[in-house]
């Protein structure tokens, strides 16, 4: 009996660290997040405005509001190193938390977090593949009280080859391919977030809206198959550039092309860095169309 009592605290002990163990894969669906609902080391991060995260949220969440949080300045740049680092301290975050983020169904924002916590060295990190409340009733289990985890001691471990700077956009400029992941009418010059309008020269323009569909439920990131089609014209011998305004969307095509084999790295300026200063050059096609 003492043996057999033994074995099953090793068992269950091995099931609560098996997450911290394990290499999470950058987008989980939401059966996976069911599966794991109940294991020890994750932590759910919803980044929507508090408002909507008080309307509902997925049961044991915390709420780490995108807009006010993950951005700073006019020009929408990576906040301080101290005050992600205090962010994510407070948020409870630590080397064995597995993070899992959503959002409204945009994506950009719970890619953000990704790829801060990725820049700051987390690599257990994924957001999931669907929009907030897209399943069917019951299936998740939702509460609209408020959560906060224990408080620790977040260490980061800056990787600066995920951030690009201009000047590694400029001199990559015919030689590295560069994504847009702005919408259209951005890239060709008929409208723009800064006083200059077009996109960056040689830039091929993939819209973060071509990575999901959208349903009744809500929005849903298409599977790998589809993903890989999407991509597809792009050379994997080529090191991948992406900006958006605000390299929210970027990161989001950057973890994608990632997972597909690419080697990408994030303009972290991005349009709001480029279009705002005179000196760098660009190019415009709305006048063909």
């Amino acid at each position: 009996m003492k043996r057999l009592i033994v074995s099953l605290f090793i068992i269950i002990l091995s099931s609560q660290t098996l997450m911290a163990s394990q290499k999470i894969t950058p987008i989980v669906s939401i059966e996976w997040l069911k599966e794991h609902l109940e294991d020890k080391n994750l932590l759910i991060v919803d980044v929507r405005e508090r408002e909507e995260y008080l309307k509902g949220h997925i049961k044991g969440a915390i709420n780490i509001p995108a807009n006010e949080n993950l951005f700073i300045g006019d020009k929408l740049l990576m906040p301080k190193l101290s005050s992600l680092q205090k962010l994510f301290s407070d948020a409870g975050i630590d080397d064995d938390s597995v993070v899992v983020s959503y959002d409204g169904g945009l994506f950009y924002f719970s890619a953000r977090l990704y790829w801060l916590l990725k820049v700051l060295g987390h690599d257990k990190a994924s957001l999931l593949s669907v929009s907030y409340g897209n399943w069917h009733k019951g299936y998740i289990p939702v509460d609209k009280k408020e959560v906060h985890k224990k408080k620790t001691t977040f260490i980061p471990h800056i990787n600066n080859n995920l951030i690009a700077t201009k000047l590694d956009v400029l001199v990559s400029i015919g030689k590295s391919t560069i994504i847009d992941g702005r919408k259209h009418s951005d890239y060709i010059g008929k409208t723009s977030s800064t006083q200059r309008y077009g996109h960056i020269p040689t830039a091929i323009n993939f819209p973060s809206t071509l990575t999901y569909t959208s349903s009744v439920l809500g929005n849903k990131l298409k599977d790998w198959k589809k993903l890989k089609k999407v991509f597809s014209s792009l050379d994997k011998n080529k090191k991948v550039i992406l900006y958006c305004d605000d390299s929210a969307e970027a990161a989001l095509d950057g973890l994608i092309l990632n997972q597909l084999g690419y080697s990408t790295i994030v303009y972290e300026g991005s349009w709001l860095e480029w279009g705002s200063d005179p000196s760098l050059p660009i190019e415009t096609i709305s006048k063909k169309r």
